[in-house]
């Protein structure tokens, strides 16, 4: 590994049924897996406890819950890349605004089978890149989104 990074896991158990073919499924439970990847930003961070905190409160209303009745997901299919494309955003708003700096969400419904979305462009990893140079492209990148 070419930086440093902190990985934080978390558990949901909750329900979903998705779309194939324009019908729905059978509903069917996961206890889902979700890894965060992230590094301390430049200024002040929140220490380890309250990020945990933090995260799962946002988890808090799909928790032992049916996706499906759930905003976005009632509208939204609730397939595990919809699912992690949602967090990704909703966490990375949560994380960045207490100091730290999303890189990575891992999402998994079975041990077998995980999804995942990099903020890392694998093209500007360079061998000698250190984790400040990483920061500032990642920081850089979250303005860019703003604008």
């Amino acid at each position: 590994m070419r930086y440093q990074q902190y990985k934080f896991k978390f558990y949901m158990d909750a329900r979903h049924a998705i779309y194939i073919g324009g019908k729905l499924g059978e509903v069917h439970p996961h206890t889902w897996e979700i890894v965060l990847h992230v590094v301390k930003g430049k200024e002040n961070f929140e220490p380890f406890h309250v990020l945990e905190k933090a995260v799962e409160k946002f988890l808090e209303p799909f928790q032992n819950n049916y996706l499906n009745d759930i905003k976005p997901f009632d509208i939204l299919n609730p397939t595990i890349e919809n699912v992690c494309l949602y967090f990704k955003e909703k966490l990375q708003e949560i994380l960045n605004a207490m100091g730290w700096i999303f890189l990575m969400i891992e999402m998994s419904e079975t041990p077998g089978r995980t999804y995942v979305i990099s903020m890392l462009d694998e093209q500007e990893m360079e061998q000698n890149q250190t984790v400040q140079t990483l920061t500032d492209l990642i920081l850089d990148e979250i303005k860019h989104i703003g604008e």
